[in-house]
């Protein structure tokens, strides 16, 4: 029951279900490319990615210096909200790459001799 109150907690914010369909569509993505896409600040979508991934909503994936955050493998308690995302947000805005993620991938795919 805890569970499902939580899930229900994070599809009950624009903001938080904005953030989901980014990551439904583009992810595993760091936080500056869904600050920059959703033109949010960082801290406000830090603390959104705290609360999904509390709820299990969310995963994240250490890469270098990066965290990056994707969507939960869709459970059936899951599915129907997703489901509903995919329906009901509107076109999202082209994703905004990180630069500085990038750079930092870049780096560390570069033979060194």
């Amino acid at each position: 029951m805890k569970q499902l109150i939580q899930i229900a907690k994070v599809f009950s914010d624009e903001n938080r279900v904005r953030i989901i369909a980014l990551l439904m569509r583009d992810g595993p993505i760091c936080v500056c490319e869904i600050c920059d896409t959703l033109q949010l600040s960082q801290p406000l979508v830090s603390r959104h990615l705290k609360q999904m991934k509390n709820a299990s909503v969310i995963s994240s994936v250490k890469k270098g210096k990066w965290m990056l955050y994707s969507v939960e493998k869709e459970s059936g308690e899951l599915f129907c909200w997703l489901d509903a995302v995919r329906k009901s947000v509107p076109a999202l805005p082209e994703q905004v790459v990180c630069s500085q993620y990038v750079k930092e991938t870049e780096k560390s795919t570069e033979l060194k001799f």
